[in-house]
């Protein structure tokens, strides 16, 4: 279960608003059980908090200065409560962690040694204080609307300092949508934000997660309270189950209300769920899968040659860092070869190719309709 809950939760918003003042934050009934009992009620295995979203609040208490639970009204440390609630009705507990933080202004083009460390200060706290962490997942990072680069805030670093932490917790980020579906980049599993359009592919044999709303947003507005949730038929039918064929674990979001719990109609959707999914036992085993990708490419703006190009195709597309461009040989040409060029000897152990497969011709359209 998803449990996006903040500062946002306060403000009505989809983005938390890091201006206003952050004692509005003030869950005065938090009951983290009835959140651990909902998810139980829907058959799920665990739980992702968000600890942080993009405004850059806090819901621990943090000992880096950020803004956080200290400055609020509440004496409750919402990620304790959270994790020892899941942990005693037998449930996985997971993280939510926003890269991009509009109050610390960690954005693309403004990141510094000092940023870095204060972002592997707060991870210190979240995987020390609160015992096993499953799963982390990040946000805010490489995706199209944060746009903070790996090279510029470098998630080898980071992966590398959570699994010092925790060695068993696995690490994804949102990216699903700038990457090949046929590889793990930057992340031990494959994550596809629905509500972002990226959908999981047809034949997909990576682990992976999808995440989806109960809701029209991830946040908890104060409309939620009188609206439907998303229909059991199509959480169940068209998401769940369908995916689940696919190596892919359905992460859907339930969100609390300003008093810290769960709305009746989100708690009563969620035990509907429950009934009307029968566990159709375990997953396909997995076929083997490379590593994942967490470094930084080094032939990213190398000098680069090649046997021929077409003229919009050339090799500079190879390795300029951009998956989705790609270099092309002249029609025809049964063989080709690449050549980068270091601009001093580099130790390397790994070379990845990626097949542009979506060029094709001699195909059909037709109109399906609107909808």
């Amino acid at each position: 279960m998803f449990i996006h809950y903040n500062i946002a939760t306060y403000q009505d918003l989809e983005w938390g608003s890091d201006r206003g003042p952050v004692d509005i934050f003030n869950p005065t009934h938090l009951d983290t059980d009835q959140w651990a009992k909902a998810a139980l009620s829907a058959g799920m295995k665990g739980g992702f908090l968000t600890t942080k979203h993009h405004d850059g609040f806090c819901i621990w208490n943090t000992n880096t200065g950020t803004p956080s639970l200290r400055d609020t009204p509440t004496k409750k440390d919402v990620v304790g409560e959270y994790a020892a609630s899941f942990r005693k009705h037998g449930l996985k507990v997971g993280l939510y962690y926003s890269i991009l933080d509009k109050r610390n202004d960690i954005r693309h083009f403004n990141v510094t040694p000092a940023k870095i460390q204060l972002v592997k200060d707060h991870l210190t706290e979240l995987l020390t204080n609160y015992g096993e962490i499953n799963m982390i997942i990040f946000d805010g990072w490489a995706a199209p609307w944060s746009r903070i680069p790996y090279t510029e805030f470098p998630f080898d670093e980071i992966y590398r300092h959570v699994k010092s932490l925790q060695p068993d917790c696995l690490v994804t980020d949102l990216n699903a949508s700038d990457y090949p579906p046929s590889g793990l980049f930057y992340g031990d599993i494959k994550a596809f934000e629905q509500n972002a359009g990226q959908v999981l592919p047809s034949e997909s044999h990576l682990p992976a997660f999808s995440c989806v709303t109960l809701t029209d947003g991830w946040f908890f507005k104060t409309r939620d309270y009188y609206a439907e949730p998303k229909s059991t038929y199509q959480v169940v039918h068209d998401w769940l189950l369908p995916q689940n064929a696919r190596h892919c674990t359905l992460i859907v979001n339930a969100a609390p209300a300003r008093d810290g719990r769960l709305a009746p109609n989100l708690v009563n959707r969620l035990a509907e769920i429950g009934r009307a999914w029968h566990h159709s036992g375990p997953a396909p085993v997995l076929k083997d899968y490379m590593a994942p990708v967490t470094t930084n490419n080094l032939a990213q703006g190398c000098a680069i040659r090649c046997s021929g190009h077409e003229d919009t195709g050339g090799p500079d597309l190879a390795n300029n860092g951009e998956v989705h461009s790609t270099w092309y040989t002249p029609h025809g040409d049964k063989e080709g070869w690449l050549e980068v060029e270091f601009p001093r000897p580099t130790a390397f152990n790994r070379v990845l190719f990626s097949e542009p497969v979506r060029r094709f011709a001699d195909y059909p359209v037709s109109r399906i309709g609107a909808y």
